[in-house]
């Protein structure tokens, strides 16, 4: 069951800068500086998003990066704990990002890019291996997108007709 995309027009937000790269572009005259911000939102409870930004100043590349990121809040699955459901593995291009679920007072072990948006998620125990490629914008997007696919145990429960219990047990 694929969660969709959810309005954070109401929602309290806090972000995070995650990357900030120079990017130049050739033309006739020379070269010309541009800037791209790559940016996670979130409402630490449940509401992540990521979004890109490029413009010519810093300040603007982040602005938009945060606008982009606000259009692709996807909520996602939280167990009693503030841990998640089930293990699994995030893909995006070529990173793949382990997401492991962690016993209460175990707190957030996560690479940096990981862990701007799992602390934004609103996760509390989690442990996370960054396996492939190490590119910052693939393993936002690796780890959003695991974090999109987990199933609650009563979602489960729900596609196959049980019980919570029958899942569990």
């Amino acid at each position: 069951m694929k969660r969709t995309k959810i309005d954070a027009g109401h929602l309290e937000m806090e972000d995070k800068v995650v990357a900030i790269r120079r990017v130049s572009k050739t033309v006739k005259g020379g070269r010309t500086q541009r800037f791209a911000a790559l940016v996670v939102v979130g409402d630490k409870n449940g509401h992540v998003g990521a979004g890109m930004g490029k413009a010519a100043e810093v300040p603007e590349a982040i602005r938009k990066g945060k606008e982009a990121a606000m259009k692709n809040v996807v909520e996602v699955a939280m167990d009693e704990n503030k841990s998640i459901p089930h293990d699994f593995y995030g893909v995006y291009g070529s990173s793949n990002v382990l997401l492991k679920r962690a016993p209460e007072g175990t707190g957030v072990i996560a690479g940096g890019p990981a862990r701007s948006v799992l602390e934004l998620a609103g996760y509390e125990n989690i442990r996370t291996k960054s396996l492939g490629s190490n590119n910052k914008t693939n393993v936002v997007l690796a780890t959003i997108a695991g974090l999109q696919s987990l199933k609650t145990p009563e979602e489960v429960a729900k596609l196959r007709g049980k019980s919570v219990d029958e899942i569990l047990n």
